[in-house]
């Protein structure tokens, strides 16, 4: 595993008129780890996720991607530079089959976003890796379905192949377990541990026993502060996280 810092946050601060959301973060994720945000509800794991993708504004500090100043770039800029917020794309045609859903990313990420008069051949030119894709990531038997039949779990699989369409470095995945059975938990954690073999992963995630199974390294916040860091077991028995959790630090 490299040790190479892909993804850097310094002085990560968000002040809502007084209220530090986030305070003074300092944040390093590793290339080819899959790096897990964690803490207890109201902890700012969602506002520094945001501030880390770039769907807002820090009010200071600043956010680097292989070592180039992002904190004022807009999240289409930083997605172009491989750094892609999941979910952010989502399945967002319903009523398209699952192959022109991951069609359609394809084209964003060639830089020809909507081109819904190009002819068909030039569309179909994407259809292969497009296939791709969906095998990828175990839909390639629902390919003609539309989004909407999907149950749950598969429409976070899909969402998961529209990112994969954008090629990213790095996958930023915002509670991918949310609202899922065992089932289906089990089935997207396989994928998300087989996607992050040749990329970064950084997420936000509740569920802890995925988080200890997923995770190389694992940032506890509290109060828009970290709190602890480190791997699972380091996480899991400091009192401090303990407390934090008040008695479920071990998930």
């Amino acid at each position: 595993m490299s040790n190479d810092v892909i993804l850097e946050a310094r002085d990560l601060t968000k002040d809502y008129a007084g209220f530090l959301a986030v305070s003074g973060v300092n944040l390093s994720v590793r290339r080819g780890t899959i790096h897990a945000l964690i803490g207890p509800n109201g902890a700012g794991k969602t506002t520094c996720f945001n501030l880390l993708t770039k769907f807002q504004q820090p009010s200071r500090g600043t956010i680097y991607f292989k070592g180039q100043d992002i904190t004022s770039y807009a999240p289409a800029e930083v997605a172009r530079l491989g750094l892609v917020r999941s979910f952010q794309i989502s399945a967002v045609f319903p009523h398209l089959s699952l192959l022109e859903n991951v069609r359609v990313a394809l084209q964003r990420q060639r830089g020809a976003s909507f081109d819904f008069w190009r002819s068909k051949s030039a569309l179909d030119a994407y259809n292969a890796r497009a296939e791709e894709l969906l095998e990828a990531v175990g839909l390639a038997d629902a390919r003609h379905l539309t989004a909407v039949e999907l149950p749950y779990g598969r429409k976070r699989a899909l969402e998961i192949a529209t990112t994969l369409a954008l090629d990213p470095e790095m996958m930023l995945l915002d509670e991918p377990m949310a609202g899922m059975g065992h089932e289906d938990i089990d089935r997207i954690s396989d994928l998300i541990k087989r996607v992050s073999a040749n990329r970064t992963v950084l997420m936000v995630e509740h569920n802890l026993s995925v988080v200890a199974k997923l995770s190389n390294w694992i940032t506890v916040l509290t109060r828009g502060q970290i709190l602890a860091q480190g791997d699972y077991a380091t996480v899991a028995n400091d009192p401090k996280v303990q407390q934090a959790y008040m008695g479920v630090g071990h998930g």
